[in-house]
């Protein structure tokens, strides 16, 4: 008897969302080699950057469209409007930028960690990140539409109406993340654990979290927009 409770108990646990069915965002491991400081001029288009420092550089309007950051860190630079459509980031370090407008779409980031960044109104849409970790500042109207999240951690940070639209988000962590108001519409979800997030507000695509886990009392938060997107009348 025992037994069979402890595994009914289990199976209850597993359909709730229990957190030993979510598989866990598999981090970077960053490990910069000693860096050359950057003492070009600016960005190019297609332009390859391996092994230096961007440290409080202005790179605002600039177009590195198609460009290569391998081995790089940039810490406290400016992005206002800069271009790096179609760039990659690989193996890098982003601490402290900040800028409004900045064009990262259809871009890859791969082992990345962007930290304290200040950014706003950046287009990510139709981009790839792989193991990358999103650690304190805050994003408004981050852009990522059908873009791809694959082992990526959101952590410390706010995100001020994010677009998640038609995006695929496999093994993605909110920890300790502040969601306000994002967009979930047609996205697709798979071991996508939102029980971190000390604020979470679903502005559209709630019917696209199945394959997302939420605590108890974050459902219960949910409750009154879960039943207006189904229709529920709730009258006492």
């Amino acid at each position: 008897m025992a037994r069979t409770g402890a595994g009914g108990g289990s199976r209850a646990r597993a359909a709730a969302g229990g957190g030993s069915r979510v598989k866990g965002a598999r981090r970077p491991e960053v490990r910069l080699p000693p860096l050359e400081p950057y003492d070009g001029g600016g960005l190019e288009p297609d332009g390859d950057y391996d092994g230096l420092e961007f440290r409080e550089r202005d790179l605002s309007g600039q177009d590195g469209g198609g460009a290569r950051f391998m081995d790089c860190a940039l810490s406290a630079c400016v992005l206002d409007g800069t271009r790096l459509h179609h760039a990659r980031l690989l193996d890098s370090v982003l601490i402290g930028i900040r800028g409004v407008g900045t064009n990262l779409a259809e871009s890859t980031l791969r082992d990345v960690e962007l930290i304290d960044a200040r950014l706003g109104g950046t287009q990510l849409h139709g981009a790839v990140l792989e193991r990358v970790l999103i650690r304190g500042g805050k994003i408004d109207y981050l852009n990522l539409r059908q873009a791809r999240l694959r082992d990526v951690v959101f952590q410390g940070c706010v995100l001020v109406e994010p677009d998640f639209g038609g995006a695929r988000l496999e093994r993605v962590e909110f920890v300790d993340c502040a969601l306000k108001s994002a967009d979930f519409t047609a996205a697709t979800l798979t071991d996508a654990d939102l029980r971190g997030a000390t604020e979470l507000g679903i502005a559209g695509g709630l019917d696209r979290l199945s394959g997302a886990v939420i605590s108890t009392a974050q459902l219960l938060d949910l409750a009154p927009v879960l039943a207006a997107e189904l229709g529920i009348r709730v009258e006492d």
